[in-house]
């Protein structure tokens, strides 16, 4: 029937709007051109044309039904009940599937009652999840406050779920979503029909967390928004870290949250000279013009087809008065390429930083043009120019991920690149002392080449502290939607190359080995974003994960993997309470507080209005009575902010050297951690030596037998360490009332 119903949609929706091409003057540098810019562009991606705008499909369909009546036009009204979930019309996607289940034949029935499931349940989402929000709402397994108080629509999702199941047992998609219904009424596993029960799901790993709570409500930081980006760093130099959001579409804004250094957070978008600058599925920090104030990134147009996608990116630079301004066009960075992923690294060591944009190539979209891989160096002098071409790294793939890192130890940053097309790039730097940047990719001989699945979220850490760096890139290969995957993952069925993250070790000789199995990491996740930090201050990196694609069925929790000793990964994701099973994008790990802990902030929301969620800023309780230190570093003939440079530490835990290796980033390729480096020393009482090796000038500094537990300012070439005096703080609400963490948050770590 789903066949039969796109052909008459596609028959009575008449294209009438083509793409317009934008006049965009290459010699103005206004703010205000950009904000128009997207706006004009905002207005023409109204368009039938554009998959990702079901606004205009859900009126003409709409108007034809109010025409023509119901009966006549079932399948109109059909691809009506679909839509009106893609524009948050619940209630409407109810009753068009109501009506449908007393007007078709039997064999149609079949085939559209999984839709009918899904919509009871986002119905159920809304009226609880959304309207009647708690810090436990969606939070898998489900339990406390996340049940629904106003149960309906789950009630609905269960027995439509269980219709779909007597009639097709093998269905994993409707028993995985017929499980969760269970948990939002507070009833799995005890009231699930055995025959339909997946057991296990609200059990742990073994290792054990004490619970993370969700406070962002409570502090005014809830967005209700779309897909997008988070930044958590200090944008006014004050030493408390702050927070920018963005959102992928073009009519989604960007919001600036300034630390107040008391505990609460003040939301300066409009004075910051943010409105009008939209869109931003990825954004990042930079300091492109060395001036000690860090500037933003905004990467735009990623996954749209058919030109779509032909949308700029945005650079805007920190004024240093609590204001942003859009310097794109005078910068040269003006281009018209869909894209989400970037990477600012020193390329050529000239103490700038340039930066590496990666753009999606769809083979299949040729109304959209080719887009190439970009490389932006920097002139040093506020502008940039590509050479990506004659660097040999215009890569023309469907790029979903870019990192950079000097895997090799030669003093030269690589670059790593994830594609949905399968292919995996590694470049390596082969530019040569005062020549021209110049890329090789080796991933062949690194030992990258043989894995042709799909992939996305990618970064370069060192998990296991042997001073290489080493990869971690997130399979993305589907073709259903996730509940599919997850179900038979936790039942026990293989699932062979489905939404794993894949971790390759280095071996110190410029390849790498695939470690994912050993390192437990060969699970279910479907990663859309990601980031690392260190959670319980061992030293070493944990991983939290943003998961899910647009399809509404794929209600997966986001993933937290807790590393073991550089060993291996345990999935702590039920007892953190952190399996927000919205769709997650931007990660950011940061000490907030100032406590030497790190919260999690986690961009949440999927690709349509209808999936737009509140986004979460997750309060880490400790998990620990570890040690740390927190490194903010200045370049001098280094970039300034430092990007790039490498950290070592040495100290003696219990009896036994250890090594801790930093390099200054903001870690995951979406989602932006401070540049700030929070470090863990595990039980260490002293840091016997702190070792830096200065990005680009390759200059080495050491300072010896240094307390843990402070803020540390470290200038290139000073030998001197300047501790920062900054306030411990306790979240606030908008009361002034402490935001504490709950009784219940108390299970001991095993």
């Amino acid at each position: 029937m789903k066949n039969i119903i796109k052909c008459a949609v596609a028959a009575v929706l008449l294209i009438g709007v083509a793409i317009g091409m934008i006049s965009f003057s290459r010699k103005s540098g206004s703010h205000q051109e950009m904000v128009n810019l997207l706006s004009q562009l905002s207005k023409e991606n109204y368009n039938q044309k554009n998959s990702f705008c079901p606004e205009v499909k859900y009126a003409a369909l709409d108007s034809i039904l109010k025409a023509g009546g119901l009966d006549r036009n079932l399948d109109v009204l059909y691809s009506k009940a679909e839509l009106a979930l893609e524009v948050g019309k619940e209630q409407e996607s109810v009753d068009a599937y109501n009506y449908l289940v007393n007007h078709v034949d039997y064999m149609a029935l079949n085939q559209i009652m999984p839709d009918v499931g899904i919509a009871f349940m986002r119905l159920g989402e809304r009226t609880n999840c959304m309207l009647n929000h708690t810090g436990s709402s969606c939070i898998f397994p489900i339990k406390g406050d996340g049940v629904h108080i106003q149960q309906t629509g789950s009630k609905k999702a269960i027995d439509t779920y269980q219709a779909v199941l007597k009639a097709n047992p093998s269905d994993l998609q409707s028993r995985w979503l017929l499980n969760i219904a269970y948990m939002t009424l507070g009833q799995y596993p005890q009231a699930v029909p055995k025959q339909f029960l997946i057991s296990g799901l609200d059990a742990d790993e073994g290792q054990r967390l004490k619970p993370f709570v969700d406070v962002a409500s409570g502090l005014d930081l809830n967005i209700n928004g779309r897909a997008g980006g988070v930044i958590a760093d200090d944008f006014n130099n004050d030493g408390y870290i702050d927070i920018v959001t963005s959102g992928w579409d073009l009519q989604d804004p960007m919001h600036y949250f300034q630390n107040n250094k008391d505990g609460t957070f003040s939301n300066l978008t409009e004075s910051s000279g943010l409105t009008g600058i939209t869109g931003g599925l990825n954004i990042q920090q930079t300091d492109y013009n060395n001036d000690g104030k860090l500037d933003i990134f905004v990467l735009r147009g990623a996954w749209l087809t058919n030109g779509f996608g032909n949308q700029p990116s945005s650079l805007l630079r920190n004024n240093g008065d609590g204001t942003f301004t859009d310097v794109t066009t005078e910068a040269g960075l003006l281009y018209f390429h869909p894209t989400q992923t970037a990477t600012w690294a020193d390329f050529n060591n000239d103490g700038w930083v340039d930066v590496f944009i990666g753009a999606e190539n769809l083979p299949t979209a040729i109304e959209g043009g080719q887009h190439r891989c970009m490389l932006y160096i920097n002139n040093q002098n506020g502008t940039f120019t590509n050479i990506a071409a004659k660097a040999h790294c215009d890569v023309a793939e469907f790029v979903k991920g870019v990192t950079s890192a000097d895997y090799d130890h030669d003093g030269l940053p690589d670059v790593f690149l994830s594609t949905m097309n399968g292919n995996k790039h590694l470049l390596k730097n082969i530019t040569k002392p005062g020549g021209m940047v110049d890329f090789k990719d080796v991933s062949a001989e690194a030992g990258l080449a043989d894995n042709h699945e799909r992939s996305f979220t990618t970064w370069f850490f060192d998990y296991d502290n042997d001073g290489w760096q080493d990869i971690v890139v997130s399979d993305y290969n589907f073709t259903t939607s996730l509940g599919y995957y997850s179900a038979a993952a936790a039942m026990g069925k293989p699932v062979p190359h489905a939404g794993n993250v894949f971790l390759y070790h280095n071996n110190h000789n410029g390849k790498f080995t695939d470690v994912t199995v050993e390192a437990g990491l060969d699970k279910v996740v479907f990663s859309m974003g990601g980031n690392f930090g260190d959670i319980d201050n061992d030293g070493y990196p944990d991983m939290y994960f943003g998961t899910g694609n647009p399809d509404f069925k794929s209600l997966v929790p986001n993933k937290l993997f807790r590393n073991v000793g550089g060993k291996r990964f345990a999935d702590v994701t039920t007892s953190s309470r952190l399996g927000n099973l919205q769709k997650g994008h931007g990660i950011a790990f940061a000490d907030f507080r100032n406590t030497g802990i790190q919260d999690i902030y986690a961009e949440m929301g999927g690709a349509y209005k209808g999936d737009s969620y509140t986004s979460s800023l997750y309060m880490n309780p400790g998990q620990s009575d570890n040690n740390w230190i927190s490194l903010k570093l200045e370049g001098v003939k280094a970039n300034k902010a430092a990007i790039g440079s490498h950290i070592k530490l040495t100290f003696t835990e219990n009896g036994i050297k250890r090594r801790v290796y930093r390099d200054v980033n903001s870690g995951g390729s979406f989602g932006s951690s401070p540049l700030q480096q929070e470090i863990g020393i595990g039980q260490a009482t002293v840091i016997d030596e702190l070792e830096i090796t200065w990005a680009g000038s390759k200059t080495v500094q050491r300072f010896k037998n240094i307390n843990p537990n402070q803020f540390l300012d470290i200038t290139e070439g000073i030998d001197l360490l300047k501790p920062k005096q900054l306030t411990k703080l306790t979240y606030k609400n908008k009361k002034g009332v402490a935001v504490c963490m709950p009784a219940m948050a108390g299970s001991k770590q095993d």
